[in-house]
Parts: structure tokens; C-alpha cells; sequence
């Protein structure tokens, strides 16, 4: 459970904003989304692997864009 005492002179709009930044770093929102529906192992795999592919075609285009700038890296 996430507590948030208040500091000494703290208004309540920060102690909101601590506490909203306190619940996004422990994700807690982005668990109880992932709970919502039932996800079967076989999907979440299949979940993970499209989750992959796309990160390395995004890798794979910065790279790429990186290397086509003046300055960038050369292949040897």
C-alpha cells in the first residue's frame, strides 16, 4: 500500500502530485489494466514476441537513420 505523509509547509495540490508520481513509478495502474482480462500463457507469449519485434525494427531504424547522417557511424 502506498502512503504519502505530509512534508512540513506542503500544500495539498503537491502531496497529490507526489502521490500520482509515487503510484505511476510502482505501477500500480498499469497492473490493475494488465489484470483487467485474462491473458493466456500462450498469448502473452505471443504478446511478448510482437512486443520484441517491433522494438528491434525501431532499433533497427534508428540505427539506420543514425548511420546515414554526416558524422554517423560507418560500416567498415
Amino acid at each position: 500500500m502506498l502512503l504519502v505523509q505530509a512534508r512540513e509547509g506542503e500544500s495539498g495540490e503537491a502531496m497529490i502530485g507526489r502521490f500520482t508520481k509515487l503510484v505511476q513509478r510502482d505501477g500500480v495502474l498499469r497492473e490493475l489494466k494488465r489484470r483487467r482480462h485474462f491473458v493466456s500463457k500462450s498469448e502473452q507469449r505471443r504478446l511478448d514476441a510482437q512486443r520484441a519485434a517491433r522494438k528491434r525494427a525501431r532499433r533497427a531504424a534508428k540505427a539506420a537513420a543514425r548511420a546515414n547522417r554526416p558524422g554517423g557511424r560507418r560500416e567498415r
